[in-house]
Formats: structure tokens, C-alpha cells, sequence
């Protein structure tokens, strides 16, 4: 063959080639449990990479999962020996920022808290100041810290609990692990929690229902409040209006204020923070659950481009809504 023909037959190889690839590339989906809740994965490839997302997913939940006895976070809490690995250290870096930033409203040693009140791991019957005094002398996030790879505790008592924001890192992680694949159109939701690049199968940006928060702990009931275009930015929602309990005729919500140990005292029912990374959209939701709603606005307008739906209730217990969008100058 002639080098001239020789490069005709590559570029026709080539081509073709090109061709199959653009034909077979479509949106798959991926979808199952993991950290004791639901992922839904969406994607734009030629092909399927539920293997390598799930592989993924399950290296994670050996990094934080609490529940897992396995995991690296669950034997920190428990003592034993083991050196922490880079999601581990991403994740409890994030945690301590954003402590410091809420004056410590945010707080994931807050763990015996959430146990005590029945929303962790495990439950105590009874809560009452003594035992609440107890636990606030070795609750506190400037009682932990990392010294290379290993996690040093003042008291060994002190648990983590990262539930709270390992859900928005794991959004991050699988969204990395697509776009190493050179994925760029793709919605990622683990738990609630979303990541989204580019666009849907429709050609436009994801569309994300915010709820409308409804006095049932249930959550069959579900209500749209609002609906967000999501393009190149994470969502995560934190809301106390399904995750509660009633004892003794009081309603208990899950969000727990770390410094006084009680269920948050907030008029903030749910909020959707609207951020680059869902790691920080996460923490920064539970954080403004346990604020004011005046506080909550002044502490995301710190972070520049963030955008905030709040749902809240006024003096006289009306359903309110309050967007903090981004404006560029």
C-alpha cells in the first residue's frame, strides 16, 4: 500500500471509529444504597461505569461511615489503632473550618449529643442537664485534631460523627471520579445531596426541587416550594420538618445546637445552600440550622458567589421563604 493510501485507510479508520463513539454515547444511570441511604448517578458516556462508581462509593464507606465497624472514622471513635486516609482528612479539615467560622455551632465531636437524643448510632432513654453536663466535658471541637496521620484526642470519650458533611464529599468525589473519565454533563445525588455539571438529557441545566418543609416525620408527604436550575454548582439541604421525634408532647428536632447540647432553637425549618463543592454546601446547611435567620444570612454572605433558599417562620408562624442569590458586580 502506498503511504499516501496508508494514511487515507487510517483517517477512514479514525473517523469511523470517532463516529461509533459518538453514537454509542448517551446518559446512563447508576443507582443503590450506601451510608445507610439512597445514591441516584446520572451521566453522559459511551459508556457504563457502574463498577468503578460503586467500587468507589464502597472505599468511601471504609473511610466515614460510622456505622461501618470497619471504617477508618469508626475506629477512631472506638480507640483503635489506624492511620487516616486522604477523604478522612479532607473531610475532618472542612469540619474544623467551618467550626471555627460558626463559633462552634457547627461541630462533628457532637456525636454523644446526637446519640443522647436519639438521632445517631445509639440511644440514650433518658436526657436530662446532669447527663448533658457530663458529656459537654469532652464534646468540643478544639478537643481533636490530626498530627499527620493520626487522629489525637484529649479524652478518649470523644467521638466523631460526619454525617453532616461526608454525604456532600462523597457528591464531590464520584463527581471527580466522572470527570476523569472526561465526563461533563452529569448529576450526582447521594442522600439528598447533589453535584451537577452541564446539562440533562433535555440539553439544559438540572432542574432541583426544593420542598416544602410538612410536619410529617414520615416524609410521604412532599410538596414543592421551589425549584432551582443547577449547572456547575452543588445543593445540599438540611431541614429538621422530617427527622423528629415527640416526647412528652414536645417535638425534638435532629439538627442539635453543640454548645448547650438541646435540639437547635432555630425559626430556620429548612435550608439549600447552593455552592462549588458539596462538602462545604453540606456543613454550612447543618450550621445554619442551628441559627437565627438574620445570623444564617450574615454568616453565608461570607463565602463569595454562595446562594441560600431558606425556609423559616415568622413571629406569627407564617411559611416564609428567603433567597440569598449571587449578584456579580
Amino acid at each position: 500500500m502506498k503511504p499516501a493510501c496508508k494514511i487515507g485507510f487510517y483517517l477512514f479508520i479514525s473517523i469511523l471509529f470517532f463516529s461509533s463513539c459518538k453514537k454509542g454515547v448517551k446518559y446512563y444511570e447508576s443507582s443503590g444504597e450506601i451510608f445507610k441511604t439512597s445514591f441516584h448517578i446520572k451521566y453522559k458516556y459511551h459508556r457504563a461505569l457502574d463498577v468503578h462508581i460503586k467500587d468507589c462509593l464502597n472505599r468511601f464507606d471504609l473511610s466515614l461511615n460510622p456505622f461501618n465497624n470497619k471504617s477508618i472514622i469508626y475506629k477512631v471513635n472506638n480507640n483503635q489503632p489506624v492511620e487516616v486516609d486522604d477523604w478522612f482528612t479532607a473531610v475532618f479539615n472542612k469540619a474544623m473550618e467551618i467550626s471555627e467560622i460558626s463559633g462552634g455551632l457547627y461541630d462533628i465531636t457532637c456525636a454523644p449529643f446526637i446519640n443522647l437524643w436519639g438521632f445517631g448510632y445509639s440511644k440514650t432513654d433518658s436526657v436530662n442537664q446532669t447527663t448533658i453536663d457530663s458529656l459537654k466535658q469532652f464534646v468540643g471541637y478544639g478537643k481533636v485534631r490530626l498530627a499527620g496521620r493520626k487522629v489525637i484526642k484529649d479524652d478518649p470519650r470523644l467521638q466523631l460523627n460526619a454525617s453532616s458533611i461526608a454525604k456532600g464529599y462523597s457528591c464531590d468525589v464520584i463527581a471527580k471520579l466522572l470527570e476523569s473519565y472526561g465526563i461533563t454533563d452529569y448529576l450526582v445525588e447521594i442522600g439528598g445531596e447533589i453535584h451537577a455539571k452541564g446539562r440533562n438529557d433535555k440539553g439544559v441545566c438540572w432542574k432541583i426541587e426544593i420542598p416544602k418543609p410538612v410536619d410529617n416525620s414520615s416524609g410521604s408527604m412532599n410538596e414543592r416550594m421551589d425549584v432551582m436550575e443547577l449547572c456547575d454548582r452543588s445543593i445540599a439541604t438540611s431541614g429538621n420538618y422530617r427527622n423528629y421525634y415527640i416526647k412528652d408532647g414536645k417535638k425534638y428536632g435532629h439538627t442539635i445546637n453543640p454548645l448547650t447540647g438541646y435540639p437547635a432553637d432555630s425559626n430556620i425549618l429548612s435550608v439549600s445552600v447552593i455552592y462549588f463543592d458539596c462538602m462545604t454546601a453540606d456543613a454550612l446547611a447543618t450550621a445554619f440550622m442551628t441559627m437565627y435567620l438574620d445570623k444564617a444570612i450574615s454568616l453565608a454572605r461570607q463565602f463569595p458567589e454562595m446562594e441560600c433558599i431558606f425556609i423559616y417562620v415568622d413571629s406569627e408562624e407564617n411559611l416564609k421563604e428567603y433567597k440569598l442569590l449571587y449578584s456579580p458586580v
